[in-house]
């Protein structure tokens, strides 16, 4: 048994907050609640002495949890210096410059700074030593007038303060250049000597410190400094003024953070930050009137903003523009990587895959149990209730309870939903939003976008990811949302029983407990709360088949959406990888990049509850507090489809990984995925994904060797249709594209191979998965709903992420995805076409877990899957299977889709004729001992008769063509 004990919360529950911030408790059941108002208005203020001591106590540099506490840092009063570490500074360099009269030539002094293991340099005149001197004195004079208590320590440390202003004139000593050096070094270490004045706010000005200074992981402490900004800027409909005179631009007094990896402005005072501008491949520092219209300025831009600030002087304003050029020079996101994509690849990070939710559930929930200081969660679609341990015997692995724990540990949740068309999709976004919400202010939610303002109504932020304190990430194609858990076995029933099995027997490890649940004598109806002797799996909206009916109500999440002693669920195949380190911290930072832009887009979420997020810098990514078990290292590089209304930037990256990848393949690729829709026609059509597949063909047909192309989508595609009534309009739109990509008209994969003529099944095999079992004594059958969106070629290297093969995720500018490109860097021996081959360690076990269950070989040790290109694996194993697999079905179910049913003629007489499982059930269970693993041959000629498009008078068919590819 796992130990469920709850941490204690770091808040002091006396203090935590006004009774406007806090409501009692509401009673939780089954029913919708009552979710029309946030819960929290703000944020939990005061924090326990033990929080405040963990921020202070500290050698090494604030914890990051410093960057989320700001306005109570400054009400506490909580040092920007470490508390015991020394700040030394050296002044080692003189420039000259001209003053403002042009007649007096002035120095400009480099005093360079160490405190712990931070360096800086700051630049200063004679006269800003004299100005803090005479400010630290005239704080000296005030507290000597307060005779206050809490003052005497102060009055005590300030009794060793010269009265004497530091002067360079008249003494012997400080004639000479280096001399007067070393004079003001020698008094300003003095100064830092003494505990008063090293913290006093004219000295933390002088020496450029603020409260971001010392936090390890934000990376080297950067520039610092006052300056004022200008309004506006923005590269984003809506948010700058019409005009573009200077009488439409505001400017304000701000304090500028510049990191290594982005620049950052706050509002001092109250500890608020006011912007964060990310470094990018449009990141550019210019300085003149002539790019500002001001005297002094200077303009910073990336894909996002023109930022223009003004400094002091003509030197400042240069000083300021080479410090900025000079820190982002390193960062990898100034220039354009590999595949176009943001981030490069990086080598030596520790990954996982997953295949199914289980597995992938249990080892997020217990990562998110790990996390100190962040949880980031993107997803399409978010289901509060769902469980990540199964079968849930209390509500412990449950996400929202989970996220709700953490909170009240003080980890700062940020969510960030696709807000749909409610007209057009049921998911609820606006119940995720309010569900979390109300459980604790520590969980943010927003959601994306704004239709009617972005005019952003065909696409949707698809991807789906989660990552924690920025050291570790989940990424892949698994929403965390109800129907998506499943195992290698592929259940289609759970009525809290076990006695029907699939179609092939496999242990239940990836249960929680590692036990299959237990069998009853009959159905135990299991209430909502109450689950202390549950054993079904799914429990309410979770047990679902989508194509029978899709999901309704899910404010009532415990209620089945579905008869399940009647209707077998659809089982969900899909994948998903987890990655560590730089990796991690690259896809935090596309994170980050969208909640900040959503934060700005939108006005509701421009207040200070929800705040700006900070990446954290790559120095300290090798640094990992936690590790997935299992992770093995490979090089790995995030790559993304990105457009300007979903995160303000351009990228394609992840169909240029796929192309890349065909193109380069020598021996096979493994294709699973949702959607096979490609074939570029300059029309309707637009990616290159199947003219690759054609192309990497023909090439191996020419050359006479050997290769594979291995193609796995879901037999139907995920819409709520009757296929015994063809459908549809949804899924015929959907069927339509799918054939015109693999063997419907001139631009398909099949037409355009002509020049192989038959002899294209050597090439390529499209396929399916089905699986069987019983349901209320009566055998069932249903398709398994591949959701995978995955590559894998030469057992070398895969791509696991949420995009789809169609041009809605690959194109960039339409739907939002993420995935990773994973490349073996180790070798393992083994065999390709019959020859001794090195191959990659994980993405071979990645292909022969995949190969193993979907031929039958998990269940049959018989079954070799070691060469995956071989004419007995490719014809006798792969291909036989399929082909028999699909016999039997057809045989015993009359399933569809079916090969032989052309037109909605032929459909209709199918469906009539009795089914084997129905007229002799026992013949049936022999016919379906001969199946082998779950594939079957994809029905290239279903409906080859009909037109699939939706006719115009029809809803479907009024939509943008767009909406289908």
């Amino acid at each position: 048994m796992e130990k469920k004990v709850k941490a204690a919360g770091t808040y002091n529950n006396s203090t935590m907050a006004s009774p406007e911030d806090v409501i009692e408790p509401m009673v939780e059941s089954s029913a919708a609640q009552n979710l029309d108002r946030r819960r929290f208005s703000s944020d939990l203020r005061n924090l326990s002495p033990d929080v405040i001591d963990g921020l202070m106590s500290t050698s090494d540099g604030r914890p990051f949890l410093v960057v989320h506490h700001l306005p109570e840092i400054k009400a506490e009063g909580i040092p920007y210096l470490i508390p015991g570490t020394p700040v030394t500074c050296r002044v080692d360099n003189t420039e000259k410059y001209t003053t403002r009269s042009k007649v007096r030539v002035g120095t400009l002094y480099t005093v360079r700074l160490t405190h712990g293991h931070f360096h800086w340099t700051v630049k200063r005149k004679y006269k800003h030593f004299q100005e803090l001197h005479r400010d630290l004195h005239k704080h000296k004079m005030m507290i000597h007038l307060l005779p206050l208590g809490r003052f005497a320590k102060d009055r005590h440390q300030l009794r060793t303060l010269s009265e004497e202003m530091p002067s360079l004139h008249g003494t012997e000593r400080t004639r000479r250049t280096s001399n007067k050096m070393k004079y003001l070094e020698e008094y300003l270490n003095a100064l830092l000597e003494n505990t008063f004045c090293r913290h006093d706010h004219s000295m933390l000005e002088f020496l450029s410190v603020g409260a971001l200074s010392f936090i390890t992981d934000l990376g080297p402490k950067g520039l610092e400094g006052p300056i004022y900004k200008r309004s506006g800027g923005h590269r984003i409909q809506g948010l700058n003024c019409i005009g573009h005179h200077q009488i439409c631009f505001r400017w304000s007094r701000r304090w500028l953070v510049v990191k290594d990896s982005f620049l950052m402005y706050m509002d001092r005072d109250h500890g608020k930050i006011n912007f964060v501008l990310l470094f990018d491949p449009e990141f550019e520092v210019k300085v003149g009137r002539a790019h500002t219209d001001t005297t002094h300025g200077v303009c910073i831009e990336n894909f996002t903003r023109t930022l223009i600030i003004k400094c002091n002087s003509y030197r400042q304003t240069h000083w300021w523009s080479h410090e900025i050029n000079r820190l982002a020079q390193t960062c990898d996101f100034l220039k354009v990587q590999r595949f176009g994509g943001f981030a490069p690849p990086r080598e030596n990070t520790l990954t996982k895959w997953y295949v199914n939710g289980s597995g992938y559930f249990a080892d997020l929930a217990d990562a998110l149990e790990q996390a100190k200081e962040e949880i980031f969660i993107t997803d399409w679609w978010l289901s509060p209730e769902v469980f990540l341990k199964r079968p849930a015997t209390d509500d412990y692995w449950r996400l929202d309870e989970i996220l709700r724990r953490k909170a009240e540990q003080g980890v700062k949740v940020c969510v960030l939903l696709y807000k749909e068309v409610e007209v057009a999709l049921g998911i609820n976004s606006d119940h995720s939003k309010r569900t979390l919400m109300d459980k604790h202010p520590n969980i943010k939610v927003m959601r994306h976008p704004d239709h009617v303002s972005s005019m952003q109504f065909l696409w949707a932020h698809h991807e789906k990811m989660v990552a924690i304190d920025q050291t570790v990430a989940f990424v892949g194609g698994i929403d965390l949302a109800f129907g998506r858990w499943d195992d290698s076995q592929y259940r289609l029933t759970d009525l809290g029983l076990t006695e029907e099995k699939p179609n092939e027997d496999v242990d239940g490890s990836n249960v929680a407990g590692g036990s299959k649940p237990s069998e009853p004598d009959e159905q135990v109806e299991q209430s909502t709360y109450d689950l202390t002797s549950n054993t079904k799996l799914w429990l309410g909206k979770d047990y679902s088949n989508f194509i029978r009916k899709d999901w309704v109500q899910l404010d009532r999440p415990f209620e089945d959406n579905i008869d399940r002693t009647q209707v077998p669920r659809m089982p969900w195949r899909d994948l998903s990888a987890a990655i560590h380190g730089r990796a991690a911290r690259d896809v935090a930072r596309h994170f980050i990049q969208r909640w900040n832009f959503t934060k700005i887009f939108k006005n509701k979420y421009k207040d200070d509850f929800y705040p700006y997020l900070l990446p954290k810098s790559h120095s300290t990514a090798d640094s990992l507090s936690f590790t997935v078990p299992g992770s093995k290292k490979a090089k790995v590089q995030v790559l993304r489809s990105a457009d300007r209304w979903s995160t303000g930037t351009c990228e394609n990256s992840i169909l240029n990984a796929y192309i890349h990848t065909i193109e380069n393949s020598e021996h096979f690729i493994y294709i699973e995925n949702q959607f096979f829709i490609s074939c570029a026609d300059g029309k309707n059509v637009h990616n290159g994904i199947g003219d690759a597949i054609v192309d990497r063909i023909l090439r191996a047909h020419r050359e006479q060797k050997k290769y594979r192309v291995f193609v796995v989508i879901p037999l139907l595609p995920g819409f709520e249709g009757d296929i015994n009534a063809g459908g549809g309009n949804a899924i015929q739109a959907i069927l339509h594209f799918t054939y015109r990509t693999m063997c419907r008209g001139e631009h398909s994969i099949l037409s355009r191979l002509s020049e192989v003529k038959d002899q294209w099944t050597e090439y390529i095999t499209l396929c399916g998965l089905r699986t069987h079992s019983r349901l209320s004594q009566s055998l069932v059958t249903e398709l398994i709903y591949v959701h995978s969106k995955t590559l894998i070629a030469d057992d070398r290297c895969y791509i696991i992420g949420s995009a789809n093969i169609n041009d809605r995720s690959m194109l960039g500018n339409r739907d939002s995805e993420l995935a990773v490109f994973v490349e073996d860097e180790e070798r393992v021996p083994s065999v390709m076409g019959g020859e001794e081959y090195e191959a990659g360690p994980l993405t071979l076990a990645l292909r022969k877990q995949c190969f193993s269950v979907l031929v039958g070989a998990a269940s049959d040790p018989s079954i070799n899957v070691d060469d995956p290109i071989s004419d007995e694996f490719f014809f006798l194993v792969w291909n036989e299977a399929a082909k028999l697999n699909a016999t039997i079905y057809d045989k015993v179910f009359k399933c569809l889709p079916y090969e032989k049913v052309h037109n909605m003629r032929e459909l209709k007489e199918y469906t009539s004729v009795d089914r084997l499982c129905d007229t002799d059930p026992e013949q049936a269970i022999e016919e379906l001992k001969a199946v082998r693993g779950l594939l079957v041959h994809f029905p290239l000629k279903f409906l080859c008769e009909e037109n699939l498009m939706p006719a115009r008078a029809t809803k479907e068919g009024m939509a943008p063509v767009e909406l289908w590819t």
